[in-house]
């Protein structure tokens, strides 16, 4: 693990690089926002409305969620427990970049966060594995993928017939292979391989049996609770 004496302070030049960095993971961002600004108006939300929703939430499960909620009367307490549920996987994932965030001022740590999403938080954890504090992928692709979201949601808006259903084409399958291949370019030491076994079944047992949306957050827990038991030895 890189040390974490010296304070980190955020590169300019590299946070462009990232944000050219994960410019291709951010075209199927872009259909996915299509499919749910062309929902969203189904729906019967406004276009200026959705456009907010998208450039203020950029939630993507979530606001899709959201969309089966809503109606004339909005339930909100269902709405919340189920964005709650969803998203709740943010919390372990801030925990795990806390060594690096630490380091920043307040500002810039809470800020950072607006931009988080599973893709550049899966390249930060890899490359902190690797030995090195890569914050700025956080927020140049974090970036770059808020664009492509909140781009995606004008051309389902108005250009709803192009892409309805990315999944049809494969593309719900793109940011899961991208986080895949960022956990097996990390570390393979029998403490890593067994945390990613427990966390596969816990996930799965509970992807059968819990409700909707809890089997990520029942596998983080369990992965980490491999790792908060079986510590690293720390070298002299």
């Amino acid at each position: 693990m890189p040390s974490q004496s010296v304070p980190y302070r955020l590169d300019p030049s590299r946070v462009r690089s990232e944000f050219i960095r994960l410019l291709p993971i951010s075209l199927f961002v872009v259909a996915f926002g299509a499919a749910f600004g062309l929902a969203a108006v189904q729906t019967g939300i406004i276009p200026l409305e959705v456009t907010l929703m998208s450039a203020a939430v950029f939630a993507g499960a979530s606001q899709f969620a959201a969309l089966e909620l809503w109606g004339d009367q909005v339930a909100l307490l269902p709405l919340v427990a189920i964005t709650f549920a969803i998203n709740s996987r943010h919390i372990l994932m801030g925990a795990s970049l806390y060594p690096m965030l630490r380091d920043l001022p307040v500002g810039q740590r809470y800020g950072i966060l607006l931009v988080l999403t599973d893709a550049n938080w899966a390249v930060a954890a890899q490359d902190y594995q690797n030995g090195h504090r890569n914050l700025e992928v956080i927020l140049g692709g974090g970036a770059v993928l808020w664009i492509a979201w909140l781009v995606g949601t004008l051309l389902g808006v108005y250009f709803g017939g192009l892409i309805q259903d990315p999944a049809s084409l494969g593309m719900d399958m793109v940011l899961g292979c991208f986080l895949l291949a960022m956990a097996l370019g990390g570390r393979k030491s029998p403490r890593v391989l067994l945390a990613w076994m427990v966390a596969a079944g816990a996930a799965m047992v509970a992807y059968w049996w819990l409700p909707p949306h809890t089997h990520v957050v029942a596998g983080a827990l369990a992965g980490g609770a491999v790792g908060y038991f079986w510590l690293e030895k720390t070298p002299a």
